[in-house]
C-alpha cells in the first residue's frame, strides 16, 4: 500500500551525503595539491602512502556500513531501540580497529620493502603512513556513526563530520606542511599529521551528535522517514542489552563487505606499489594525481548510491521489496547524469585539471601533466560504468547481499584485472596508458555481474536483521 519514495527523497537524502563525502574527496585533493610543490617523490609518496593507510583501514570501515543496513531495516520496521544497539556495535568495532591500527605499525617498513617505489619514496610514505595509523579508531568509528545515523533518515550527523574535517585538514596542512604560523615545516609528516587532528575533530562532532540522542526523548518512528532529516533521538533506556551472539551477526553480514573493499583495493594497491611502480615515480604520480581528481566525481556519486542504499534497507524493513529496483532505477539514473558530465570534463579539458599538480616553474611542461592528461581522458570511459557499480552494490549491501558479491568482485578484480594489467606493462610494453585501459576492462565486466545478480533477485530472500521481516 506504500507509495515508493521520490526523486525528492532520494536528493533530500543525498545531499548532505554527497557533501560529506565530496568533503573527504576534497581532503585527498587538498593534500595532493599542497604536496606538489614539494616534487614529484613527495607527491608520490604522500599519495600513495595515503591510499596504502586507507587499505590497511578499509576492512573495517568496510564492515560499518553494515550498520546503516541494520539501522535502514530496522527503522523500516519501526524498531528503534533494536536500531540504536548498532550504534554501540560500530564504536565497538572502531576499537578493535585502534589496537589493529597500532599493531599494523612495525610492519609497515618490511611491507613497504617488498615495493618497486624507490628508496627516497619509501622512506617518506613509511613514516607518513606510520602517523596515520594512529587515528584508525577515529576514522573507523566517524564512520560507523555516520552510517547508523544515515540509516535511521539523518544524514547531515555525516556530513557535519566530515566537513568539519575537511576545513581542519586543509588549515594543518597549511600550517604543518610549510612551516606557518611559526610551527616546524615538516613536509608530507606534516600532512599526515592534519590528516589524524582531522579525522579526530570529525569523530568528536559525531560522538557529539550521538551523546546528544541519548539525552533526548523517544520519538515517533513515523518522524524517521526517508525525506525527514529529525534528529533520530532515542532516551538511554532504550539501547537494550548489548550481547556478543548480536555483535557476532553483524559481523557475519558486514565482514563479506569490508573483505570486498578490502581485497579490490589490495588488488588496486598492487596494480599501483608493483605493477605500475616499475614504470617509474612520474607513472604512480600521474595515476595518482588522476586518482585524487577522479575522486571529486566518485565521492558524490557514492553518496548518491548511498542514499539509494537508505531507501531501499528502509523499504525492505517495511516489507516492500517490490519497491526496490524503481528506486535502484532512480539512484543510478542520478548518479549517471552526475559521472556523465564529469566523464565529458575529463574528456574535453584533461590538461588544466592535471596542471594543479605541476610545479610552477614546469607546469607547461611537467611529465606528471602530460602522461597524467591521457590517463584522465581514458577515465572519462568508466564513469558510467562506476555509477552502475555504485548503485547496485550498495543496493545489494543494504539488502544484506554480500557474500556474492565478495566472491564476484574478487573473481573479477584478481583473476582478471590483475592480470590483464600485468600483461599490458609486462609483456604489451604498453606502459601506463595500457595500464590504465584494463582498468576500463575491469568496470565493464563488473558492472555486468553485479546487474546479473541484482535481476536475479536472491536479495529478496535474505533476512538481515533476523526477525523475519
Amino acid at each position: 500500500m506504500s507509495t515508493a519514495p521520490g526523486l525528492r527523497a532520494l536528493i533530500t537524502l543525498a545531499w548532505p551525503i554527497v557533501l560529506a563525502r565530496s568533503a573527504q574527496s576534497v581532503i585527498s585533493f587538498s593534500d595532493a595539491a599542497m604536496v606538489a610543490p614539494l616534487g614529484d617523490d613527495a607527491l608520490a609518496a604522500a599519495t600513495t602512502g595515503a591510499l596504502n593507510s586507507f587499505a590497511l583501514l578499509v576492512l573495517p570501515m568496510g564492515i560499518t556500513f553494515i550498520v546503516q543496513s541494520y539501522a535502514a531495516q530496522l527503522a523500516g520496521q519501526g524498531d528503534l531501540a533494536s536500531a540504536r544497539r548498532y550504534a554501540w556495535y560500530g564504536l565497538w568495532l572502531a576499537a578493535l580497529a585502534m589496537l589493529a591500527g597500532v599493531a599494523a605499525i612495525p610492519a609497515i617498513d618490511p611491507l613497504l620493502a617488498l615495493t618497486g617505489h624507490t628508496p627516497a619514496v619509501r622512506e617518506v610514505m613509511a613514516d607518513y603512513m606510520a602517523i596515520r595509523m594512529v587515528s584508525a579508531g577515529v576514522v573507523v568509528g566517524a564512520e560507523a556513526l555516520g552510517n547508523w545515523f544515515a540509516g535511521l533518515g539523518d544524514t547531515q550527523v555525516a556530513m557535519r563530520a566530515s566537513l568539519t574535517a575537511m576545513v581542519v585538514n586543509i588549515v594543518l596542512n597549511w600550517v604543518l606542511i610549510y612551516g606557518n604560523l611559526g610551527a616546524p615545516a615538516l613536509g608530507v609528516q606534516g600532512a599526515a599529521w592534519a590528516s589524524v587532528l582531522a579525522s579526530v575533530a570529525g569523530f568528536a562532532v559525531a560522538c557529539h551528535a550521538f551523546w546528544r540522542a541519548r539525552k533526548q526523548s523517544a520519538v515517533d518512528p513515523a518522524m524517521l522517514g526517508p525525506v525527514e532529516h529529525a534528529l533520530p533521538v532515542l532516551p538511554a533506556s532504550s539501547d537494550g542489552r548489548l550481547n556478543a551472539r548480536e555483535f557476532s551477526r553483524m559481523m557475519r553480514f558486514g565482514l563479506p563487505n569490508g573483505l570486498n573493499w578490502f581485497l579490490e583495493f589490495a588488488a588496486f594497491l598492487i596494480f599501483i606499489n608493483v605493477v605500475l611502480a616499475e614504470l617509474g615515480t612520474v607513472a604512480v604520480a600521474a595515476l595518482m594525481a588522476v586518482s585524487a581528481v577522479n575522486s571529486v566525481s566518485f565521492m558524490p556519486a557514492f553518496g548518491l548510491a548511498s542514499a539509494g542504499a537508505v531507501l531501499v534497507g528502509q523499504a525492505i524493513g517495511g516489507g516492500h521489496h517490490d519497491q526496490v529496483p524503481r528506486l535502484v532505477r532512480q539512484t543510478f539514473s542520478v548518479a549517471a547524469c552526475w559521472q556523465g558530465l564529469v566523464g565529458l570534463l575529463y574528456f574535453a579539458v584533461p590538461v588544466p585539471l592535471m596542471m594543479i599538480f605541476a610545479r610552477d616553474e614546469v607546469a607547461g611542461s611537467s611529465a606528471v601533466v602530460v602522461l597524467g592528461a591521457q590517463l584522465l581522458a581514458i577515465s572519462a570511459v568508466w564513469q558510467l560504468l562506476d555509477a552502475a557499480v555504485m548503485t547496485i552494490n550498495e543496493a545489494l549491501r543494504a539488502a544484506g547481499d554480500t557474500a556474492w558479491p565478495l566472491a564476484a568482485r574478487i573473481t573479477v578484480s584478481w583473476a582478471i584485472w590483475l592480470p590483464l594489467a600485468w600483461l599490458s606493462v609486462f609483456v604489451w610494453q604498453g606502459g601506463a596508458v595500457a595500464a590504465t585501459w584494463s582498468m576500463v576492462v575491469y568496470m565493464v565486466f563488473l558492472a555486468l555481474v553485479l546487474v546479473l545478480r541484482f535481476r536475479n533477485g536472491a536479495w529478496r530472500r535474505i533476512d538481515l536483521t533476523g526477525q523475519g521481516s
